[in-house]
């Protein structure tokens, strides 16, 4: 099977809708399927669009979802947090998103946070979208997930390697979904390569290959190769870019 592979979309519609076109996604005959390495919403303005495109490929069985901590905001704005705008839901773009998907009138969400909670469970993304999506999905020869597999993290930042991260808890996954795959995988190798997203290339060129800045005009977003990983976020905000990846796996 081939698979086109990418990361922390973010409601950046429109460049992921040109990456993948530059990639010959939307061209290729073969049997083929997407995979999104989670964060399919936040930070980018075109949620609605986002949302309507992520549904056709459900509908055709075209994509494997596998879920990011932005999943996780959602469902936490919506439900414990009772739709009210609480600082993190702010800064990562997750109360934005729940308001272009539902229409509802910003001032009016803060004083029927209810109602507004409410809207944003009635959406398609709360629906369908999360519900489909998945902790990791394994090939004959990778792994991908989001931020990384449930393993333990020592005191001083490494990560040990666990043999049965495939029964990790559900709680337990919610914190991988954080870590830096990067720096994980210093430390923690899995036979199987990882693919993952969540945090920005330019960290892993920048730190472990002293290769340009991580934010700076000579930072490098493409995909970073290291030691039993690939990481994918193109931190799309900044960049203007993402990144997909193709290859063949059983």
């Amino acid at each position: 099977m081939k698979y086109y592979i990418t990361a922390d979309v973010h409601g950046f519609y429109t460049e992921f809708h040109k990456a993948l076109d530059e990639a010959g996604y939307f061209n290729d005959p073969g049997p083929h399927k997407l995979i999104i390495l989670g964060d399919l919403f936040d930070r980018g303005e075109e949620a609605v669009e986002m949302q309507r495109f992520l549904l056709s490929l459900l509908e055709q069985d075209a994509v494997i979802l596998v879920r990011g901590n932005h999943e996780d905001l959602f469902e936490e704005l919506v439900t414990v947090d009772e739709g009210l705008p609480v600082r993190h839901h702010r800064s990562n773009g997750t109360y934005g998103t729940a308001l272009r998907l539902t229409g509802f009138d910003p001032a009016l969400a803060l004083v029927r946070n209810l109602d507004f909670a409410a809207a944003a469970q009635a959406t398609p993304y709360y629906r369908q979208i999360i519900p489909a999506t998945i902790d990791w999905y394994e090939t004959a020869r990778y792994v991908f997930v989001h931020g990384w597999i449930p393993g333990l993290k020592e005191p001083d930042g490494s990560f040990r390697y666990r043999a049965d991260w495939r029964e990790a808890t559900p709680g337990e996954w919610r914190r991988a979904r954080w870590y830096n795959g990067m720096d994980a995988a210093q430390t923690c190798a899995e036979e199987k390569t990882i693919l993952c997203g969540h945090w920005n290339c330019s960290y892993g060129h920048a730190k472990y290959e002293n290769r340009g800045s991580e934010f700076g005009p000579d930072a490098d977003f493409s995909p970073y190769y290291g030691p039993g990983v690939i990481a994918l976020d193109a931190c799309t905000a900044h960049s203007g870019r993402i990144n997909i990846l193709t290859l063949e796996d059983e």
